[in-house]
């Protein structure tokens, strides 16, 4: 074990990480493009872009010279009281590229935070108002974040166990599965129609914690226009599938009726700082235009819209709105059907789906498909071992690379998988 690695275990407390049991972590000493190399001399191609979040590659020099020349004119300032040309202008290109119907850029430090304003953005829209509504609809499964607000609309199970007893109720319908629309357009139906339901908050067209889950953008669709007719708000949460994920650059521009609050993240700086943003329409932010001060929308961060992060964004969006970006995701969804195609009748595979620049399948176990299913704990450590970086979730392997994977490497994981598949090791020789 290094001294580095010695100093990181008595120092740091990793995410999603037990404290006693858990290997080493790998000490990354520099990336380029997919590639992430470790101080060991190991090259491991990221094939998740990092948790989601790197859409043009690692060190991206055109994201790089844009987060050093800003960091040289001004690092931060206050954004109660001033602004900058780099929020603008991002708040501008935002606009631009969102569904028609949003209007204003609200900034904040990530994608639980983006989840967090937009709930409180939508509850106290209709208290400014004098209205009763308390109630929120989310999805069963559904992952928002890690803070409390977010905790609440999302999944309840063994990750949120110990803070239930705090977390505000919220209505769950079932995840509609293939062949149960209708079924939970009934439960939906039956809830909005109370009249109570304040917000209704969703991954739209694919969950991604709980396994790249995908279902129906018809049935999304037809309860987003119920909601409008109950005076729901609509919040999409984009955190995962924005920035051209799904094959078109939001997952919302696949619907034809629109959420009224987006939640935006992760690939909002190219993966190369952290922010959120929680967008709105012109109709949330009336009840919030008032000469009464208590109807003020009293949210804030530090780093609310940090210069150095908003360039990066900038950058980024630089590089997502060119050609080159665009045909590259079209390549990516191209190579991951034709993929689909080679595993999704194999023994050792069900449920293989592909959506936009996604793939991912569930690998047949004795145990159900869960985040707890232990075949995680040989997957992953396989595919490291094999200059992979896969995070399974449980038994669903995905893939959600950078855009600018080249074939020879997108090829390399290819092949990893279905060497794999064809010859599963067994569980103990991987254990490491």
């Amino acid at each position: 074990m290094s001294d580095w690695i010695k100093r990181d275990a008595e120092a740091i407390w990793h995410p999603f990480t037990p404290l006693r049991g858990m290997e080493s972590p790998f000490m990354v000493e520099s990336a380029e493009g997919v590639h992430l190399y470790t101080s060991d001399g190991a090259k491991i191609i990221d094939a998740i872009s990092s948790w989601w979040v790197n859409l043009h590659g690692h060190s991206h020099p055109h994201i790089s010279k844009a987060i050093a020349a800003q960091a040289s004119k001004l690092e931060h300032v206050i954004f109660a009281g001033f602004t900058h040309e780099p929020a603008i202008r991002l708040a501008e290109r935002l606009l631009e590229i969102l569904p028609k119907n949003q209007s204003k850029v609200f900034y904040s430090d990530n994608g639980s935070t983006a989840t967090e304003v937009a709930i409180k953005m939508a509850f106290q829209y209709f208290y400014n108002q004098g209205i009763s509504k308390r109630k929120i609809i989310a999805i069963d499964g559904a992952y928002h974040g890690d803070t409390f607000g977010a905790m609440s609309v999302g999944e309840r199970g063994p990750f949120t166990e110990p803070f239930d007893p705090y977390l505000f109720d919220v209505s769950f319908v079932d995840f509609p599965e293939e062949g149960k629309e209708e079924k939970v357009y009934q439960q939906f139906k039956t809830l909005v129609e109370k009249g109570d339901v304040a917000a209704f908050i969703f991954e739209p067209i694919i969950q991604g914690a709980s396994g790249m889950r995908m279902y129906s953008k018809a049935l999304l669709d037809k309860m987003i226009a119920l909601a409008h007719h109950h005076e729901v708000i609509c919040i999409a949460d984009e955190v995962m599938t924005g920035f051209g994920r799904t094959g078109k650059l939001f997952a919302s521009d696949w619907l034809t009726n629109k959420p009224d609050i987006f939640c935006l993240s992760k690939g909002l700086t190219g993966g190369a700082m952290a922010m959120g943003v929680t967008t709105c329409t012109e109709k949330i932010q009336a009840a919030y235009r008032s000469n009464d001060l208590m109807k003020t929308f009293f949210h804030g961060h530090s780093f609310t819209a940090n210069p150095m992060t908003c360039a990066a964004a900038n950058a980024s969006l630089d590089l997502l709105l060119n050609q080159e970006s665009e045909e590259n995701r079209k390549r990516l969804n191209n190579r991951h059907l034709s993929f689909l195609k080679v595993i999704e009748k194999h023994s050792m595979v069900r449920n293989a789906r592909v959506l936009g620049t996604i793939l991912a399948f569930e690998m047949n176990t004795e145990k159900d498909t869960s985040y707890f299913n232990e075949a995680r704990h040989y997957l992953y450590p396989y595919f490291i071992s094999k200059g992979v970086l896969l995070r399974p979730l449980g038994n669903v392997l995905y893939l959600i690379p950078p855009y600018v994977i080249k074939d020879e490497d997108l090829d390399y994981v290819y092949q990893t998988i279905l060497e794999f598949l064809n010859h599963p090791p067994k569980p103990e020789s991987t254990k490491g």
